[in-house]
């Protein structure tokens, strides 16, 4: 399994990290993906990358819920970033909607220039699309003939919107613990499009599948996704971790993370 979303440099693994690490391994979750939320959160980032080299992938981007008045001056420090050292994608970046419309345009502008980023690194994107799709769909769709790539994260939305996410070609959809959750459709919705469109992904400490309802979510928790997926697609576990890694290749491609996975 790859985690392909997962916070866990964030202060809730302060006080256990290599523990939470020993079970994401135990699990056979084979390599995280972290993409980054703001400015503050960069070092942490690069200490937790750092600390678990091969195993753990910083990606580097401004998280729309962080785009404020003075986002430029975050965007500038985050820009440098990309001219320093290498990263696995653009992200998190976006637009959410869900809590606040105060800065719409300027998350708006905020993930033009992320995505050209993305264009001149040809880097893939990890994109949060929280009460936006349409607003997302309308940005990216002005991209379509530049080769640009990358994950719809944390996906929650209907058929049609997968189906738009399909037909855009190259961005695979990113499934998490909501797929578990009681009141969730998800495994209707995804179950009628082919494996080849989905990727697994925690968004750890966010979103603990079901039974770890309202508790910390970390890697390991990935195989309940598997578990909710595979019932789902009416497949086994095995096949459906071997389809979601091959999923995940280009997001990981001249990563060392191919030594530890058989794609």
């Amino acid at each position: 399994m790859i985690d392909t979303h997962s916070h866990i440099y964030l202060k809730q693994f302060d006080a256990d990290l290599p523990e939470v690490i020993f079970r994401a391994k135990s699990a056979g979750v084979k390599g995280i993906v972290m993409p980054n939320v703001d400015i503050s959160t960069i070092d942490c980032l690069h200490k937790v990358e750092a600390q678990y080299e091969g195993y753990c992938f910083a990606a580097m981007g401004l998280h729309p819920t962080s785009v404020k008045k003075d986002y430029q001056k975050s965007l500038e420090i985050i820009k440098k970033q990309f001219e320093q050292r290498s990263y696995v994608a653009v992200g998190e970046i976006g637009i959410d909607l869900y809590w606040d419309n105060t800065f719409i345009e300027q998350q708006k502008d905020a993930f033009r220039q992320q995505i050209e980023w993305a264009i001149d690194y040809d880097l893939p994107i990890i994109i949060h699309a929280r009460e936006a799709f349409d607003e997302i769909f309308s940005i990216v769709k002005d991209y379509s003939s530049k080769n640009l790539r990358g994950i719809f994260h944390s996906f929650g939305g209907n058929a049609a919107q997968v189906q738009q996410i399909i037909d855009f070609k190259n961005f695979k959809i990113g499934i998490n613990g909501i797929i578990t959750m009681k009141n969730s459709d998800l495994s209707s919705v995804i179950s009628r499009y082919s494996l080849d469109n989905f990727v697994l992904e925690t968004d750890a400490p966010y979103l603990a599948p079901t039974p770890f309802r309202g508790k910390r979510n970390e890697p390991s928790y990935l195989s309940y996704v598997v578990a909710k997926m595979a019932s789902a697609f009416g497949c086994s576990e095995e096949y459906l971790i071997k389809k979601t890694t091959e999923n995940c290749k280009f997001l990981l491609s001249g990563k060392n993370v191919n030594q530890n996975v058989n794609y």
